[in-house]
């Protein structure tokens, strides 16, 4: 459960209270009798350890650059190359006829 922060408006007094958030804000003063209003207070939630995005999940620059742009030829679809030779069985033309 969270805690609150609360500024009376009469005496200036700062009251702290542990609630849930379903529970109603507070909105008298324990000291005075006053009217409350709710601070905006630092909270102490804090990521540390390994395990979050900046340090476990960000995208590698030199890696996943390197291997996303360079792709191994597929043996499938690449057209088959064969060197233009005459046949053994037909004779060469002789260009000289």
């Amino acid at each position: 459960m969270p805690i609150y922060e609360f500024e009376c408006a009469k005496c200036h007094q700062v009251t702290e209270a542990l609630l849930k958030f379903s529970d109603a804000p507070l909105t008298v003063c324990p000291h005075c009798g006053g009217g409350l209003s709710k601070l905006m207070s630092m909270n102490s939630f804090q990521l540390k350890g390994g395990g979050w995005y900046a340090t476990d999940y960000a995208k590698k620059p030199d890696k996943a650059a390197a291997t996303s742009t360079t792709k191994p030829a597929d043996k499938t679809t690449a057209p088959k190359t064969e060197a233009a030779a005459p046949a053994k069985d037909t004779p060469a033309k002789d260009s000289a006829a």
